[in-house]
């Protein structure tokens, strides 16, 4: 598997890595419990930060695409090729799209929209 990032292209880093391991479990060039590089690793390979790195494996370890087993290293998650197909951002951008026409038809405004999903995530994160 090969992996190479486009600092010109509008998706951030961390977005790139993500979407190129997923599509390289839908091919199958990655399988149930083939090994990853390290964050580490991958990060010097790509020149980039190693934190933009952590945080793509973040999120698909999240998604049940990566499984990390301590010191032994990051690998393939057994369901990785059915949990890849799932699109958690478009979800969200439905489910909040729909919400959001909800509130409207309500009378709520925009601003007070954007307050209240403000207020709602500071909540989560205190």
């Amino acid at each position: 598997m090969e992996i190479s990032v486009d600092l010109n292209h509008p998706d951030p880093l961390f977005a790139q890595l993500i979407t190129q391991i997923k599509q390289a479990v839908q091919r199958g060039d990655l399988r149930a419990g083939d090994p990853l590089p390290s964050i580490r690793q991958l990060a010097t390979d790509l020149e980039m930060n190693s934190k933009t790195v952590a945080k793509a494996y973040r999120l698909l370890e999240r998604d049940s695409i990566i499984q990390t087993r301590g010191y032994r290293g990051t690998f393939v998650h057994p369901d990785a090729k059915a949990n890849s197909s799932v699109d958690l951002k478009a979800w969200a951008l439905q489910v909040l799209g729909e919400a959001i026409a909800r509130c409207r038809e309500a009378g709520v405004t925009d601003s007070e929209i954007r307050i209240a999903i403000a207020q709602i995530l500071n909540e989560r994160t205190n």
